[in-house]
């Protein structure tokens, strides 16, 4: 049986796997090193594996809020060109990490979107440089992201074509946790930027600055979510299980007598 099925994985959420069990499924102590190297943030508790995210105290978490620039779709086929990161914990800003990535191709409408050009990526750190950094900065924080999965994934695969494996850290979208917070007209992060004024000198697709945005946002939405939910793993599931705010109906303007 594979490890990481969902089933494990939602049972190393919620109530853990007793040691014996758990270490017959993953084999000997070095694949639970790999596992804690990827970012899962496994833990030995009251005889059983489960993640740390089950015990710790919202506040406590360290999160990674992540964005990337990208010069297509396909994980498969396209790379990133530009990554930002934030650890946040407890309210405060505690670090941060960007840094461009060396690419020969970009077209002109991605280009256009985010104000990178190849000529600005020819002599930026290359790909493995850059996914090993991220690596050490990311550790086993909870990942987050505004559309959380497209990132993800696109970092895992990034991980991946370096040979560092891919990312195993628990993820956090704060799409879906705005979303069950509440109520908006739209939930794209420069239309709440625009409503809520979260980032006064944003720069829309500029990974460090939608990693910003996207960070004040987080801190905006916790002291929104329900005081029963303490641990943040009961957050992840919250972002995930709960119930959907009702979409505001977009505002008519009255018209022009004429």
């Amino acid at each position: 049986m594979n490890p990481l099925d969902q089933k494990i994985l939602n049972r190393l959420a919620k109530h853990g796997i007793p040691k014996e069990e758990f270490e017959r499924l993953i084999g000997d102590d070095l694949n639970l090193e790999m596992l804690r190297a990827q970012g899962m943030n496994l833990i030995f508790h009251n005889k059983s594996y489960k993640f740390q995210s089950t015990l710790s105290a919202i506040d406590d978490a360290l999160f990674c809020i992540i964005d990337v620039e990208t010069n297509g779709s396909k994980t498969a086929h396209h790379q990133i060109i530009e990554i930002g990161a934030v650890k946040f914990q407890n309210g405060k800003i505690i670090d941060t990490y960007e840094s461009l990535v060396h690419c020969t191709e970009i077209s002109d409408p991605i280009a256009e979107i985010t104000g990178i050009s190849v000529e600005q990526t020819l002599n930026a750190p290359h790909l493995a440089h850059v996914m090993s950094e991220v690596r050490l900065f990311l550790g086993d924080a909870i990942f987050v992201g505004h559309a959380a999965k497209f990132d993800y994934n696109f970092v895992s695969a990034m991980m991946e074509r370096v040979g560092l494996g891919g990312l195993l850290n628990r993820q956090l979208c704060t799409i879906d946790l705005a979303e069950r917070t509440f109520e908006s007209e739209r939930y794209g992060l420069a239309y709440l930027n625009d409503m809520y004024d979260l980032h006064t000198d944003a720069t829309h697709h500029r990974a460090l600055s939608d990693a910003i945005t996207t960070t004040k946002l987080l801190e905006q939405v916790l002291p929104m979510v329900p005081k029963n939910i303490q641990t943040t793993e009961e957050l992840i599931a919250f972002s995930k299980e709960a119930t959907r705010m009702k979409r505001l109906k977009p505002i008519k303007e009255e018209k022009k007598g004429t």
